[in-house]
């Protein structure tokens, strides 16, 4: 447990925090929406500091990161506690274990998962030869104050830093971390405000704007949209969706759309999953709006996941699952020349 900074007291021993777009008013002994930034004594103290609740080596491609580090493995962690109330949340043992109303009486009996200092963290990192370190799992907006000291020190060891990031964060917060983060993949859900009020208690507006900040300071950034059917499947909203892709982040972000499996939701176990031919309906969707870069996630089906060229539609890399062959040269098309990553990446 750590003091935080992104917040402010109010009257009364209230606090607000900061950390996100929810703004949570926070009562003494009680915790915002997320549930691990709590007020003891009107400070807000962040409950999960040093502690992860996930920790592995996966390969960057699972976050997912197409165009930054290709092949390379990223040191992943994660804590407890989420600003969101997705109902298809796939790691809701961990993000949706806390009482989003507050009541904190039985955290003393919560296992926090494994100590590791910033410090150790970085020590593992290196252990693993992992080209970069991966906040992740669960949403890191809510440990900002973990994740910046772990950041500050990976930079100085030569590390690159990736959020995967639901992108309802703050500004205060996103110029916080823009100093140290190299990769950012944000998952605009749907381009509704309905949906995201209705399936996540959030609103879409503030993730919009951060995208733009996002690519203003020049971070990589790739977005992904998971394709729920009967809930963010709607032509319409994602012809929205690509078009703000393609007019406001440029057509060479890159696009995951991720296929949804109610088996493993929080809430969602009746709906159906997305089929193939559905995720090649939605891939055409992005392409004939313009942009270079569009990915079907979450199938085994050939050809979906590969990078072409936008210029002269070579294969550029190709993946299966996890295994890529990468024929890039210094991030260029071999063929044409076309530079399709950033050669210092």
């Amino acid at each position: 447990m750590k003091t935080t900074f992104l917040y402010k007291p109010l009257k009364k021993k209230i606090v607000l925090c900061t950390a996100c777009r929810h703004y949570c008013k926070i009562p003494e002994g009680k915790t915002g929406i997320c549930g691990v930034r709590k007020n003891i004594r009107g400070q807000l103290e962040l409950l999960v500091f040093g502690r992860v609740a996930a920790a592995n080596v996966d390969p960057v491609e699972k976050k997912p990161f197409y165009h930054f580090l290709p092949g390379s493995f990223a040191f992943s962690l994660g804590t407890f506690g989420c600003n969101f109330r997705c109902l298809n949340c796939q790691n809701f043992d961990i993000s949706q274990i806390l009482d989003h109303k507050g009541d904190v009486d039985y955290y003393s009996k919560i296992n926090w998962g494994e100590k590791l200092s910033p410090e150790e963290v970085i020590q593992k990192a290196k252990a693993t030869g992992s080209k970069s370190i991966a906040y992740t799992y669960n949403e890191p907006t809510v440990w900002t104050e973990y994740s910046l000291e772990i950041m500050k020190r990976a930079k100085k060891e030569g590390f690159h830093n990736v959020w995967v990031s639901n992108g309802f964060m703050t500004a205060e917060t996103l110029d916080t971390i823009l100093p140290y983060l190299d990769a950012i993949n944000i998952d605009i859900k749907s381009f509704s405000d309905k949906f995201y009020r209705q399936n996540c208690g959030a609103r879409v507006d503030p993730i919009l704007e951060n995208c733009r900040r996002i690519k203003e300071k020049k971070v990589h950034l790739e977005i992904t949209t998971l394709i729920i059917p009967t809930l963010s499947d709607d032509a319409k909203m994602l012809k929205r969706l690509a078009k703000f892709i393609r007019q406001e982040l440029g057509v060479e972000t890159p696009w995951h759309i991720s296929a949804f499996s109610g088996e493993i939701s929080w809430k969602l176990q009746s709906v159906p999953e997305t089929s193939v031919d559905q995720l090649k309906k939605i891939r055409q969707i992005g392409l004939e709006a313009g942009l270079y870069y569009v990915y079907a996630g979450n199938v085994l089906a050939e050809g979906l996941e590969n990078t072409y060229c936008p210029k002269c539609a070579a294969a550029v890399i190709e993946r299966s699952g996890y295994n890529i062959k990468n024929y890039l040269e210094k991030g260029r098309c071999r063929q044409c020349g076309y530079q399709i990553l950033n050669s210092l990446i």
